[in-house]
């Protein structure tokens, strides 16, 4: 029997279900698979008494790849009950196949993630092959979603309510080897051509052994792993596992908490009633808004970036082989260590030997960390520190096919440093500028070749940040856009690509979300007010913490640089309230940030910072605007306008580079699945409503005009 999804075939006694879905690279859970898993699953029981087993394989290179996420992208509150009938559908085909009575096997050829690996679970027997690139696993929390189709209660069931955690609250990913460990999986095949052998000689085994066509759930005498819920051992801490997790997540995460639940209250419960439970909560979420905003970003957004969606085609694929690197401070050793660790031969050069060997000093201070945690060996560790030469001498950049200024944020020294290396380029090599605020057109001016300058702009700490902002400048051409994509990429990182403009994307962006905190504080609004619902919405800290860990010194230097800039073009700059309040504490209050000993919080040695006292006797107000909504709203719709108006003015060229960009590089919350989708989610009407009634109240900052309102509705998304 050949379906469009799924090949049934019976021979010589063994039943095999070959998935193939048409068409398509994967297996995946969409309406037609659903239809044909139902239709093979009545005529095994149909042929029940020539069977003598069950296989489970797929045609595809990976076994299989889960639910259809853009038929959720689709659903909508009002389709919960459809959601949950289609689920149980899918659990009431698993489950005839695993009580049939015959022994089932999986064939995990490949990748089997979220409801494949779901699938790979009605096998009471599971073989995988034996291949570390192969990723199993639950990552369906980090969607909005939860593993329903039995992931949860099976997993339970197999580890127990603690060991199975880590797999489904934080959708820790696993391999074969693990997965033998932890009894996911019985059996290792070396290749792939093994797998039907071992398969039908565990079919042969097991005839008139009852036990071996049981999962171990339905074995008699079967006991939860570690106890259940009820025992003492874990009573006590259940009881205080959902404050500690909505500790993490703000309470703007539904999945990880549905998942909790489930796993409990399914623990307590006959296995059947544990499925239905699972079943619900998924309906649930599959139909919420958190969900789609996830997915859309967190699956088809990040593939969009990885296949690269904004990388322009037609340009040879580069492998960046030596890259230097001018300036060894805070960010130029980050980047050194990026691509040492990525196997990149870097020069670092800075002004002196002294100052370039303490920019390598940090990629020695970092995996020596690795080191002491037995994550690295000494023989690597050395490798790593082997590709960073450390030089104050510009003649050893001499052959870099890239070469990138990470000085300070001054015109003419970028200038400077261009003019002296971009000479050492190896024939049709390329510059680049990690400035992050000076559009890169006029940094490109002091460069002999302005089509080969480019922005890359990376983020701190460059160790720790995904995400890396390329920026075209008005000369740029395609090739020097495509091989930055291709180095960015070289390093595990996130590149998104925009258009010049004065702070590009995220530096613009960002910029409102500090300074709309700064503007509230001036208004007379409390800053731990401000601060705290920052984070209850969702931002990672508030926007003044943040305004004192970048520096209110480099953010008054930035105002100045940009009012002379407008100066040259015989233009006048007029400063936000957020800027002027900046300002005022850097040269009248002399309060400059963290480094220079304080700025909006004070840093008492071996102590937790705390906010300055001095900000209420400077700033408080007895009629200041405290409503807590409009507080989180204007720190939130302030950057999403901003983005919107980025997107309207062709700063930013797709809508997947605004929502990866601002989670990876401004802390926009995940919830939200970026700030882009934050207005689509909630629809463009509302949003631009919504706008209309803060700006009414809070200035134009907020104000949408209606080209944007047009661009965004141009660029909508439609699954």
């Amino acid at each position: 029997m050949q379906l469009h999804t799924l090949n049934y075939a019976l021979q010589d006694g063994i039943a095999t279900l070959t998935f193939d879905e048409q068409g398509s690279p994967v297996n995946t859970m969409c309406v037609q698979w659903q239809n044909d898993l139902a239709t093979v699953t009545a005529q095994v029981v149909a042929d029940k008494a020539q069977i003598k087993g069950i296989v489970l394989a797929s045609a595809k290179t990976t076994f299989f790849a889960g639910a259809d996420l853009k038929a959720v992208m689709r659903s909508t509150a009002q389709d919960g009950v459809r959601v949950f009938e289609e689920i149980e559908r899918i659990k009431s085909c698993f489950r005839t196949l695993e009580t049939l009575g015959v022994p089932v096997v999986t064939c995990l050829n490949g990748t089997a993630l979220g409801g494949g690996l779901e699938l790979a679970f009605v096998g009471h027997h599971r073989i995988a092959v034996n291949n570390p690139k192969i990723q199993l696993g639950f990552p369906e929390v980090n969607l909005g979603l939860i593993p329903g189709a039995g992931g949860i209660t099976k997993m339970t069931r197999i580890l127990g309510l603690l060991a199975a955690q880590p797999y489904l609250l934080e959708c820790k990913l696993f391999n074969p080897q693990e997965a033998l460990k932890l009894g996911v999986v019985h059996e290792l095949v070396e290749t792939v051509d093994q797998l039907k052998d071992r398969a039908l000689a565990y079919i042969h085994q097991a005839q008139g052994q009852a036990e071996m066509a049981q999962q171990v759930w339905d074995r008699k005498g079967y006991k939860m792993p570690g106890g259940s819920p009820s025992s003492p051992s874990l009573a006590g801490m259940l009881s205080v596992a959902p404050a500690v997790l909505k500790q993490k997540t703000r309470g703007l995460y539904p999945a990880p908490e549905a998942a909790l639940a489930a796993m409990v209250e399914g623990a307590l419960v006959d296995f059947d009633t544990a499925m239905r439970i699972e079943t619900r909560y998924l309906a649930t979420l599959v139909t919420s808004q958190v969900a789609r905003n996830m997915i859309n970003t967190f699956f088809f957004n990040m593939n969009g970036i990885k296949d690269g969606h904004s990388r322009p085609a037609q340009v040879p694929k580069y492998k960046p082989q030596k890259v230097g690197i001018l300036g060894a401070g805070m960010m130029g050793s980050g980047i050194a260590y990026a691509q040492a660790s990525r196997g990149i031969a870097t020069v670092l050069k800075d002004v002196n030997q002294a100052s370039a060997d303490k920019g390598k000093a940090y990629s020695q201070h970092l995996t020596q960390k690795q080191v002491d945690k037995g994550r690295m060996s000494a023989d690597k560790q050395n490798a790593l520190l082997s590709l960073i030469h450390a030089t104050d001498q510009a003649a050893d950049l001499q052959g870099c096919e890239l070469i990138i200024e990470a000085v300070f944020e001054q015109r003419e020294l970028k200038a400077k440093v261009t003019q002296e290396a971009e000479p050492m380029l190896a024939a049709g090599g390329f510059f680049a500028s990690n400035t992050s605020t000076l559009p890169i057109s006029g940094l490109a001016k002091a460069s002999a070749r302005a089509e080969k300058f480019v922005g890359i702009h990376f983020f701190s700490p460059v160790d720790k940040m995904k995400l890396v902002e390329i920026i075209r400048g008005e000369h740029t051409d395609d090739e020097t856009i495509a091989r930055a994509y291709d180095y960015v990429q070289a390093l595990g990182k996130l590149p998104i690509v925009v258009n010049d403009s004065r702070g590009f994307y995220t530096s613009r962006t960002f910029g409102t979300f500090v300074m709309e905190g700064a503007a509230m504080l001036g208004e007379g609004v409390p800053a731990a007010l401000i601060e705290n619902l920052a984070m209850q919405v969702g931002m990672p800290v508030g926007p003044l913490a943040v305004l004192d860990e970048t520096s209110l010194s480099l953010a008054v230097h930035v105002l100045d640089q940009t009012r002379q800039d407008f100066a040259n073009e015989g233009k006048t700059f007029t400063p936000s309230a957020g800027e002027l309040l900046v300002e005022r504490m850097v040269k009248e209050l002399k309060r400059a940030g963290r480094a220079s000993g304080g700025g909006f919080y004070d840093y008492p040695v071996g102590q937790r910072k705390q906010l300055w006292a001095g900000l209420h006797s400077h700033f408080a107000k007895s009629n200041a605007p405290c409503n807590h909504q409009d507080i989180k709203d204007r720190l939130l719709y302030r950057q999403a306008v901003e983005t919107a108006r980025c997107l309207s003015e062709g700063v930013l060229t797709s809508v997947l580079d605004g929502n990866i960009g601002s989670i990876f590089g401004i802390g926009f919350p995940a919830w939200t699945g970026g700030a882009l989708q934050f207005i689509y989610g909630q629809g463009v009407d509302a949003f631009a409503k919504r706008c209309q009634e803060l700006a009414a109240q809070y200035g134009d900052g907020f104000e949408l005009s209606q080209q944007v309102i047009e661009s965004l509705e141009k660029n909508r998304p439609v699954y």
